[in-house]
């Protein structure tokens, strides 16, 4: 969805947090300790507040520019940023630093962006008898007005137990993108249900060898197909509590449509992130369920596929026939304010301005915004810039869909495929015949991290 550098908007491929940035960071935030606090006024202990200190941030690249947008249009709070991995992947890379900091008892960044859905689960906890790192946020230390102007079930990820621990960068709610030329070359007519794709890629692979339909080589793969066919596979179900049932028929149906379409071709085991994905698929990308970030970091990007102009078309989610749309998630990124931060009021004023504000969410932002006001700027934006072959309707009907059936636990689905699924794909594993395994691995790392399993 974005592209400062044309990257995932919640997740980054590359920059990570490296001992040099670490010790910077070590600098940079000073925050107190963590038993000078007071019982403050929303809803967790604070410490004394300054409200002239400085805010530390901590970012991932793509989002070097929200925090030059804030320095720009508030010139007087004094930002210090440090750029880090944003937990891409599930590196968990956030939890594990901050999990240091609370052993120092100081350190914490005032703000932090993750890439991450699944964090507030455990940002919103005390642990070991440390204080939570994440702040309340709708007990007024972020306004009714602002938290409820965001899209609708946009904030479930950042909600525990009834109450607020962040706010949402973007929406990754999955369409279906589409080569409009080449479908109107071929004489091949846009699908309007998983079942007719299947067989027009089936077709595709028939007649047009070498041209795909999607892929399944990122760790995301899950949150596009089985999150869309309403897979229960990440069914969270309360603070402690999952149900996971991979063996059901929404999840056999998403696995064996991918099963046909992997065995002939159009639905290869790469990454849209490699070299090896621009160089073999540029110009034959038929069509790709995929987020809305991909408009940005795959489509309309000089280094990936760089579609031209006019060709690039969305379509709404695919149902499967006989029901009603539903569509997966696949990232949109969070911002996290520090409950021991010295100066609250300045870390609030930075997370709204950059999921808010139109000098970042619409002038600059490549993703699809949560906060509804902005989404509909941003909308108009895009449709204006005349490179789309439709108009984005699709993407606010899809951001409405997104089936609520798959939690957001402490444990990463992203990183439980991409050790468990994906290798095994590449062995040549059938994905029906690898749910059962899918499901074991799922139950075992959900137990790890002190979940019950259903």
């Amino acid at each position: 969805m974005f592209r400062i550098r044309q990257g995932h908007p919640g997740r980054l491929r590359g920059a990570a947090i490296g001992g040099a940035a670490f010790a910077i960071a070590l600098v940079l935030t000073g925050c107190g300790k963590s038993d000078d606090t007071s019982a403050g006024s929303y809803g967790f202990p604070q410490v004394a507040q300054d409200d002239k200190a400085g805010i530390t941030v901590w970012v991932d690249a793509d989002r070097a520019a929200a925090v030059d947008a804030f320095k720009k249009a508030n010139p007087d709070i004094k930002v210090e940023s440090v750029t880090y991995d944003g937990s891409a992947n599930g590196s968990n890379s956030f939890r594990t630093k901050m999990q240091l900091f609370d052993r120092a008892g100081s350190g914490w960044p005032d703000v932090v962006f993750s890439s991450q859905n699944n964090d507030a689960a455990w940002a919103s906890q005390a642990s070991n008898g440390k204080q939570a790192f994440a702040a309340v946020l709708d007990q007024g230390l972020v306004g009714k007005d602002t938290l409820t102007n965001f899209t609708a079930g946009a904030l479930n990820p950042c909600t525990v137990s009834g109450k607020v621990y962040c706010l949402r960068n973007d929406l990754a709610q999955v369409v279906l993108w589409y080569d409009k030329t080449l479908l109107r070359q071929f004489g091949y007519t846009l699908p309007t249900t998983w079942e007719e794709y299947q067989a027009l890629g089936e077709r595709a692979g028939r007649e047009h060898p070498g041209y795909i339909v999607g892929t399944v080589g990122d760790s995301f793969a899950p949150e596009i197909y089985f999150w869309s066919s309403k897979c229960q596979a990440n069914g969270i179900t309360g603070p402690k509590a999952v149900t996971v049932n991979t063996g059901s028929n929404e999840c056999k149906r998403a696995a064996a449509m991918l099963d046909v379409l992997i065995k002939n071709g159009t639905t290869p085991n790469v990454s849209v992130f490699t070299p090896e994905f621009v160089k073999t698929y540029t110009g034959k990308v038929l069509m790709m369920p995929g987020p809305a970030w991909y408009s940005g970091a795959i489509f309309n990007n000089p280094q990936s596929l760089n579609v031209p102009k006019g060709e690039l078309g969305v379509a709404a989610p695919l149902p499967w026939r006989g029901e009603e749309a539903a569509t997966g998630n696949v990232g949109g990124g969070t911002w996290f304010i520090s409950s021991h931060s010295k100066n609250l009021k300045a870390s609030a004023k930075f997370a709204e301005f950059v999921t808010t504000a139109d000098e970042y969410q619409v002038n600059v932002a490549p993703g699809y915004p949560a906060y509804a006001p902005a989404a509909d700027k941003w909308i108009k934006k895009q449709e204006s810039s005349a490179y789309y072959a439709t108009d984005l309707q699709p993407l606010i009907q899809a951001g409405t869909k997104i089936w609520n059936g798959w939690g957001s636990g402490i444990f990463s689905q992203e990183a439980i495929w991409a050790k468990t699924v994906t290798p095994a794909i590449a062995g040549g594993k059938s994905l029906v015949g690898l749910l059962p395994e899918w499901q074991t691995a799922i139950k075992n790392q959900a137990q790890v991290d002190g979940y019950t399993v259903s």
